[in-house]
């Protein structure tokens, strides 16, 4: 059976993602990143997410870094977060949301993970419509790192087997992958994407509103609590 690590967040896109690879057959090899970010509970959701799909082995990869050089606000407690945004501010400039180059890191060592497993993809939820301005969910961002995997591993020069980055969602409105993972059956129930970390979803963090809009859009009903209803 072909191979696939999953960048699994534990929120709607990564989730999505698994969805789709399972679909398309792949043995998932979940991976999860405990950075020391505000919203850890999401790590907790990933577990329950890896278990729904039945993943022999889910990685849990604990960092320290980002917490320790801070700068944004998922990851220091010193920087408030966004709240309450028009929607035309969300997509304004690079918010103090963004975790510096997070998704290069988490896509390095999945490409180690990749390697030693055998996988042939590394999924990765990341999106360039519905976003909150982070350089690091866009397609010339995925181009430059395929660039990079295909000259710096041994699966692809030396193996010869291609290690490709899949990302599904890329162009997809929020709206669309609230669609693809209710037609996949995404246990959307079991995710979270509140930036403020707790059981009940704030609804008023970029995440909350742009997942709200989502399913809004889409035309269903988002299975998880709101402290401020939906």
């Amino acid at each position: 059976m072909k191979k696939a690590v999953i960048i699994l967040s534990g929120g709607l896109d990564s989730t999505v993602c698994m969805a789709y690879a399972k679909s398309q057959n792949y043995e998932l090899f979940p991976m999860t990143f405990n950075y020391g970010q505000r919203h850890a509970y999401e790590v907790g959701q990933a577990k329950k997410v890896a278990k729904f799909y039945n993943c022999v082995k889910h990685l849990v990869v604990n960092l320290d870094f980002f917490r320790a050089i801070g700068g944004s606000a998922l990851t220091s407690d010193q920087i408030d977060l966004p709240v309450n945004r028009m929607e035309h501010e969300i997509g304004e400039g690079v918010p103090v949301t963004y975790v510096p180059f997070r998704n290069g890191v988490f896509l390095a060592l999945a490409v180690s993970y990749a390697e030693v497993v055998g996988a042939s993809e590394i999924f990765i939820g990341v999106n360039s419509l519905d976003y909150s301005g982070y350089p690091d969910c866009r397609p010339e961002f995925i181009n430059a790192c395929q660039a990079l995997i295909n000259i710096g591993t041994k699966q692809c020069t030396d193996g010869g087997r291609p290690l490709k980055i899949a990302a599904p969602l890329l162009n997809k409105t929020k709206a669309e992958i609230v669609k693809m993972g209710m037609e996949l059956g995404a246990p959307f129930h079991l995710t979270t994407s509140c930036y403020r970390g707790e059981e009940l979803a704030c609804g008023h963090c970029d995440s909350c509103q742009l997942r709200l809009k989502g399913f809004k859009e889409a035309g269903y009903e988002d299975p998880i609590p709101y402290e401020r209803g939906k």
